[in-house]
């Protein structure tokens, strides 16, 4: 069987509409035993579909009051990616510390096998799970589920968008209270190319590869103008775009996807959504996962830590003054933009 298609070092699509993902180095959760700081257990969310989770939780110690929750999507185009890669998991790890925070970093069903809107369902679907076992499973019994914020990159921010947009559609997890959303790297696409994309060049096989992916994993009959590609395409009414949470989104200055993270930020802006942008210079897409321990993460965790400051705010304090707790913490060392 031949390789008709690849991403380099992370899948092979083969002749028979297959595809083959290659090995990437994992870490196994700590089941208890404390290392940096934190300490690490997987759970089942879903063992019919199946779905799991990794949870991170920080050493506190002489204390017993509860922690905000960053429920995290990992990226991989909807087709790779686990919480389990090394990169992720030292980077979460760390975030829980740095934050101070539980963080339950969900794997969810891979296209093109699932794919999309399932990536959505299951990461949606962890939201209840969260809702239902915070009072029986032991390693959350500090969890705050009224300061939650999601998060993810790459494909994970695209879910983290999208999986808001069902909290404000559905409303059936009330006892979950989304704070805020960390968006880092957001994956999106449209029918219409970018003047990036239209002038990619050299880096036209990064646009081969963008493209690859979303072959993937786009519903069957569709195409990049589908609601979950094209985050222009949503049909939200004018009170439902007024739910939207306050949105922090991380974009890397080198990363070839940069121009539409940065329309995205600016269409959230339009809709009435409390956004900041906040820019890494010189970094590429996904570099907390690659490097998880350079100054360029330690940086990106720092400014995800402001969450312990808004988190302490009610829901309307946030949407009136996000902006505001953020420009200190979220631009510090960092470039910075917001649209007036």
């Amino acid at each position: 069987m031949s390789v008709v298609a690849e991403i380099p070092g992370y899948l092979q699509l083969l002749s028979d509409g297959s595809v083959k993902r290659l090995q990437q180095q994992t870490s196994p959760a700590s089941n208890g035993s404390s290392s940096n700081g934190y300490k690490s257990k997987d759970v089942i969310i879903n063992s019919t579909k199946p779905t799991s989770a990794r949870i991170f939780l920080p050493d506190i110690l002489g204390s017993s009051s509860l922690l905000p929750v960053i429920v995290y999507f990992h990226g991989g185009g909807f087709c790779v990616g686990s919480t389990t890669w090394l990169g992720y998991h030292t980077f979460l790890g760390d975030l829980a510390v740095a934050s101070q925070s539980i963080v339950l970093s969900v794997d969810y069903r891979l296209a093109p096998e699932n794919r999309l809107p399932i990536a959505y369902d299951d990461c949606y679907s962890s939201l209840e799970w969260l809702s239902r076992q915070v009072s029986s499973e032991p390693w959350l019994e500090r969890a705050d589920l009224s300061r939650v914020f999601l998060s993810g990159d790459s494909a994970g921010g695209n879910i983290v968008h999208n999986v808001a947009l069902r909290t404000i559609q559905e409303q059936s997890c009330d006892q979950v209270k989304i704070k805020g959303l960390l968006i880092i790297h957001p994956f999106f696409g449209s029918e219409e190319r970018t003047e990036k994309e239209r002038a990619s060049g050299g880096e036209a096989e990064v646009l081969t590869w963008l493209d690859l992916f979303w072959k993937l994993s786009l519903p069957e009959g569709s195409n990049c103008d589908y609601s979950g590609c094209n985050f222009a395409m949503a049909e939200l009414s004018r009170a439902e775009w007024s739910r939207f949470p306050p949105a922090v989104v991380y974009v890397a200055g080198l990363d070839f996807s940069k121009e539409r993270q940065v329309t995205y930020a600016a269409f959230l802006e339009k809709k009435g959504v409390e956004v900041k942008l906040v820019e890494s210079e010189g970094e590429i897409h996904a570099y907390h996962m690659l490097h998880p321990e350079s100054e360029a993460t330690r940086l990106l965790q720092k400014q995800m830590s402001a969450l312990r400051v808004i988190s302490n705010y009610s829901s309307d304090e946030i949407h009136g003054c996000v902006c505001m707790v953020l420009a200190w913490k979220m631009v510090e060392n960092s470039t910075s933009t917001k649209w007036n």
